[in-house]
């Protein structure tokens, strides 16, 4: 299997070529444009989503923000770079433990995070979904949109270890709505950089959920803090 993963791997560049001059060649440039849209929409979200949505989040807890983004650097590059969460656990644990979290909490925390906190996949998929509709020329009424959100929300559990495991997902959930698979395609010849972007806001999300766990369970990470 894994032989022929690698004749896959081989070949993918070529038909991700051929998928996208295709795309080209029919309906024109723009659709470069319109790729380019998508990673700047993307990278856009996810920075709202870490200051709007972590930040609040980080506040509530009182937590020491300069400290945290010092243990949280090397986990978050590595994820970033890799494009896989599991390459980061042993990092992130021993930077978690570092930062004051017990043991026993880190180790329970972290990867259950990483089965059901994907937080930046979910916001990919989200639009990743709209832009194959779009490509598509496929209506979205209000309902779609809830089910399809709902839908994505609940499949992609797991798969922040698996690098591309998004669009899998995106590809199943595209098919159960009876929608044409060509925006997958197209995604696909650029994934590699939104899906750094989303790993590496996973990654983040994993260890700010570790800290808030042990806030809430009585932790004083700022008495640590202080101590070092």
């Amino acid at each position: 299997m894994f032989r022929y993963t690698h004749y896959v791997m081989y070949a993918a560049p070529l038909g991700i070529f051929g998928a996208v001059a295709s795309s080209v060649g029919s309906k024109g440039p723009g659709v470069l444009f319109s790729l380019g849209s998508l990673i700047l929409t993307l990278y856009v979200a996810l920075i709202v989503f870490v200051v709007v949505v972590l930040g609040s989040l980080a506040v509530m807890i009182r937590l020491p923000l300069r400290r945290f983004f010092v243990m949280v650097r090397e986990p978050f590059m590595i994820a970033f770079s890799t494009t896989s969460s599991n390459v980061a656990l042993p990092v992130a644990l021993e930077n978690m433990e570092k930062f004051g979290v017990p043991r026993h909490i880190a180790a329970f925390a972290l990867p259950a995070s990483m089965s059901f906190n994907t937080t930046g996949s979910c916001l990919f998929l989200g639009l990743a979904a709209v832009f194959c509709a779009q490509v598509a020329g496929v209506a979205l009424p209000l309902s779609t949109v809830f089910l399809m959100i709902l839908t994505l929300m609940l499949t992609t559990k797991g798969i922040g270890a698996v690098p591309r495991g998004s669009l899998v997902i995106l590809a199943g959930t595209l098919t159960s709505f009876g929608w044409p698979l060509e925006g997958v395609a197209l995604i696909l010849g650029v994934d590699q950089l939104m899906d750094m972007a989303r790993t590496g806001v996973n990654m983040l999300g994993h260890c700010l959920a570790t800290a808030a766990v042990a806030r809430w369970e009585g932790v004083d990470l700022s008495a640590t803090e202080a101590g070092s």
